[in-house]
């Protein structure tokens, strides 16, 4: 058993994260990642509206009695989403973790803990983490630049990005990026993260609402198969490169370009028909890196079980034969 300070904070069993992700976290994923002792999140924009959300979240309650979370992603947009209605129907469904990402999530924040709910405050920045962590945040989840989505503007890979955040933050530290498997998941932990987040892995399992060869797709992909998108917009997002991501691409290198060239390329729109149809090349959908560790399509608790197992034995077999070479080694 692999206990740390978020699992005991969280009230989980397992170390294991599945974060928000668009169009992905929804309650069938979410519930089975709860089942396994993980800690899975809806993704509240998913829902067309807060009372959407509602439902989903019921549906949820339906499907597991253990605990999970939601998601709200704050974004900059001319029109955005009513993050304060999304917030409230949180509040009102009586979830008790949210997991927030973006913009400015101060206001959302204050009144998550006012009402006595546990925040995880997802970042790709220490300076960023450190900022959570005096907004009163109760962990912090840290994006490597291998991560799916948007890695920041930073370009620092999780293995010195980690580290360097669990140097300096004091809440719980959860390691997100290029994680798979056992051997990301003690990685993380002895670079200092007392949990996982994973993205990419969870969407290639069973109880994962998209299609079957969006699923087939990310196996068949190596860790090569991404793209990183909108870079001359300063907002770059790592995609799963594909005949529309090598085009956004093109048209980046080009001279740069505007939001309004790419738009008709890019759309979320595009991206849900790729989920729900099936033609990975339809649009653009995340994933990470991670894809060149992910050679199955098992079901969330057989992944679950089978990381946490396989941890476990390389902490006790592996790790341990090695410092006991290193003492006997001393010791002559």
């Amino acid at each position: 058993m692999l206990k740390t300070r978020f699992t005991e904070m969280f009230g989980v069993e397992h170390p294991i994260v599945q974060g928000g992700m668009q169009w992905v976290g929804r309650a069938t994923l979410v519930s089975a990642v709860a089942n396994a002792g993980a800690l899975g999140f809806i993704t509240a924009l998913t829902q067309p509206t807060p009372e959407d959300l509602v439902k989903e979240i019921k549906k949820c309650r339906e499907m597991t009695d253990k605990t999970f979370g939601v998601n709200l992603t704050i974004l900059p947009a001319l029109k955005p989403p009513p993050y304060a209605e999304y917030r409230q129907a949180i509040i009102e469904s009586g979830i008790k973790v949210v997991e927030t990402a973006g913009y400015k999530p101060q206001e959302h924040v204050e009144d998550f803990k006012k009402h006595g709910i546990k925040v995880i405050h997802k970042c790709t920045a220490v300076r960023h983490a450190l900022s959570a962590e005096r907004m009163g945040v109760d962990a912090v989840s840290i994006d490597g630049f291998e991560c799916a989505g948007h890695p920041g503007e930073d370009d620092i890979p999780g293995l010195i990005l980690i580290a360097a955040a669990a140097d300096k933050v004091k809440i719980p530290l959860v390691a997100s990026g290029g994680i798979a498997d056992a051997r990301g998941l003690v990685a993380a932990l002895a670079l200092g993260a007392e949990g996982v987040n994973m993205g990419t892995r969870f969407m290639c399992t069973v109880e994962s609402p998209i299609h079957q060869k969006v699923k087939e797709q990310i196996v068949a992909n190596d860790e090569r198969a991404t793209d990183l998108i909108f870079r001359t917009l300063h907002n770059t997002a790592r995609v799963a490169k594909n005949a529309v991501s090598q085009e956004v691409v093109a048209i980046e290198r080009k001279g740069g370009a505007k939001i309004e060239d790419i738009a008709h390329l890019v759309s979320g729109a595009r991206g849900k028909v790729v989920y729900e149809q099936g033609d990975p090349d339809y649009g653009i959908w995340s994933a990470g890196m991670v894809q060149g560790l992910i050679h199955d399509i098992p079901t969330v608790k057989d992944l679950v079980a089978r990381i946490v197992s396989e941890a476990e034995g390389i902490i006790a077999t592996r790790l341990n034969r090695m410092a006991g070479i290193s003492v006997a080694r001393a010791a002559e």
